[in-house]
């Protein structure tokens, strides 16, 4: 199997951009934030940095926001491609700045327009072949951004009706980390229900709930590290005893027995391949 070479930054959703006009998000925040990470991965400030946001019913005002975070952090050399439908991923412009930069960071919104709009087009294939094989570049995402990098995608699904069976709606995304299935705002949102069940469907993968200013540096498509405020909840099925999810009626309780669930914040670290947690000591200063 062809090793990874590029880097993912999975995000999960709400990460300080330091605009905000509460104490807790004030501008001195964002220099140890998660994206002040997402440009240290991507060769500083000087990175050539593509912001999409494809996902958000609002582009214009989404693009602006990250535009001053990241002029926030020094960088100068910052786009905004506003893809808003498969032609726009056709564009000599839009091959190029893929083609070109750094880092690509997606934003949060609705994942299904991401996977409409650049699942399958050229630059889709430029951002999987650099991801694969460039050293260096980035693709970060938050919210609708990070789940979109799965092949399994969470579509949507209701939490408070979650853990019945049919609950959980899943689609193709970007393909970028087929070993995983990622779900965001986790915590605030109430979401263990819908990635058991994602879980349940695919226990040979391993899901991903980020909090909210959570995130994951994923290097070689296996070695991950948490960054950020939160926490993240991990579901590893490959040690199901019991999973009833393929012989139940939609709207039925489902069981499962035997599910590992591992708690992870900011420094500690996993393994894919390995299905290994490395824990930060607490001594360890924080990242």
């Amino acid at each position: 199997m062809q090793k990874i070479k590029g880097t993912l930054i999975p995000i999960g959703g709400n990460e300080d951009k330091g605009i905000e006009e509460d104490e807790m998000y004030t501008l001195e925040f964002i220099d140890d934030g998660i994206l002040a990470h997402v440009v240290k991965e991507a060769g500083g400030t000087e990175a050539k940095i593509v912001i999409i946001p494809t996902a958000s019913s609002i582009p214009k005002e989404v693009g602006k926001n990250y535009l001053t975070a990241f002029e926030t952090l020094g960088c100068k050399n910052l786009t905004v491609l506003d893809i808003r439908s498969k032609d726009d991923s056709e564009t000599d412009e839009a091959i190029n700045l893929i083609k070109t930069a750094n880092c690509v960071m997606f934003s949060g919104g609705d994942q299904s327009k991401i996977a409409d709009k650049i699942g399958g087009t050229t630059i889709h294939s430029i951002l999987k072949e650099r991801y694969q094989n460039e050293k260096g570049f980035v693709i970060a995402g938050t919210s609708a951004g990070a789940m979109a990098m799965a092949n399994e995608m969470i579509a949507g699904g209701s939490a408070t009706e979650s853990f019945v069976k049919g609950a959980v709606l899943m689609r193709e995304g970007l393909g970028l980390i087929p070993e995983l299935i990622i779900d965001t705002h986790f915590i605030r949102r109430g979401r263990f229900g819908r990635q058991s069940e994602a879980i349940a469907k695919f226990p040979d993968l391993l899901g991903i709930g980020l909090a909210e200013d959570t995130g994951m540096i994923i290097k070689n498509g296996n070695d991950c590290t948490v960054i950020g405020s939160g926490m993240v909840i991990l579901f590893d099925g490959s040690k199901l005893t019991h999973n009833n999810e393929k012989v139940l009626r939609e709207g039925t309780p489902m069981t499962m027995a035997n599910l590992t669930v591992h708690v992870l914040s900011n420094g500690d670290q996993y393994d894919i391949n390995k299905r290994k947690v490395s824990v930060l000591p607490i001594e360890a200063p924080f990242i």
